[in-house]
């Protein structure tokens, strides 16, 4: 019984941990080896962070691997049992909805995350769950893990609650999956890649970017949002100079240290 209850699990786990270090390890070994002098005047904050720090964030991201691969063996028997909906043909919805369902599980993440990173700033939460994540005030592509794992618990049930909420099919999922994964990346990557309209042009001003995540990062407060700018917009969190620091980065001017205790290592 106990074979076939955890006989998914390593499949799994190397699925979950495998996106996260072909995604991060592509990112790092492109921008932050191969190009690192190419890209210095895109860069948010003027210094890399120590090797402590990204030996630190890749031991946790190991832990999260692990956290979310067990969330989501109870989401497949969830799913299994008929308590979520996970649906196996696309012809049971049809093609348009496969993609739309795409589409729906991204605004739910994003709400889902605003929320529970506005709470993870409260006092309490802040330190007995958040504090891991903010140790990298200037993120690497391996942050993007880099959780405690009462964290990763939170970060991890975004999969079951868009199941509960949203009929998606399994394909569609793994998608969603990448895209998370690439996204979140490029939120931790350090470097902005955007042109210098994307933050305020009306077609692209909701959508997030490298240099939104990293203030957050720096300043501890702020930039709430995941995918799209619009809960912060909304709830009066967005960065005060967050256009200014986008402009500056993407526009190819030096960047500014602000003394931070990270990039003094």
């Amino acid at each position: 019984m106990s074979d076939s209850v955890f006989g998914p699990w390593p499949t799994i786990f190397a699925f979950d941990l495998g996106r996260y270090l072909v995604v991060a390890s592509l990112a790092f070994a492109v921008f932050w080896v191969w190009k690192w002098n190419a890209f210095a005047h895109r860069r948010i904050q003027p210094r890399r962070p120590s090797n402590a720090r990204l030996l630190h964030e890749i031991k946790y991201s190991l832990v999260t691997g692990v956290i979310f691969a067990t969330v989501g063996l109870v989401t497949f028997h969830l799913a299994g049992a008929g308590y979520l909906q996970r649906y196996e043909h696309v012809d049971d919805y049809g093609w348009p909805y496969w993609f739309v369902s795409i589409a729906i599980a991204i605004v739910l993440h994003d709400t889902y995350f605003y929320w529970t990173h506005r709470a993870m700033h409260t006092r309490w939460l802040y330190k007995h769950v958040h504090k891991v994540h903010h140790m990298s005030t200037n993120p690497s592509p391996w942050a993007a893990y880099s959780f405690s794992p009462l964290e990763a618990l939170v970060e991890a049930g975004i999969a079951p609650v868009v199941f509960a909420l949203v009929p998606m099919h399994g394909v569609a999922m793994f998608v969603f999956l990448g895209y998370m994964i690439v996204m979140n990346v490029l939120g931790h990557l350090g470097i902005e890649l955007y042109p210098s309209w994307f933050a305020t042009s009306r077609w692209t001003r909701s959508l997030t970017t490298a240099t939104h995540h990293n203030l957050h990062h720096r300043d501890f407060h702020a930039n709430y949002a995941l995918y799209f700018t619009w809960w912060d917009r909304l709830m009066g969190t967005m960065h005060p100079r967050y256009e200014a620091e986008f402009a500056r980065a993407a526009g190819g001017a030096a960047p500014v240290s602000t003394g931070s205790p990270e990039t003094r290592v």
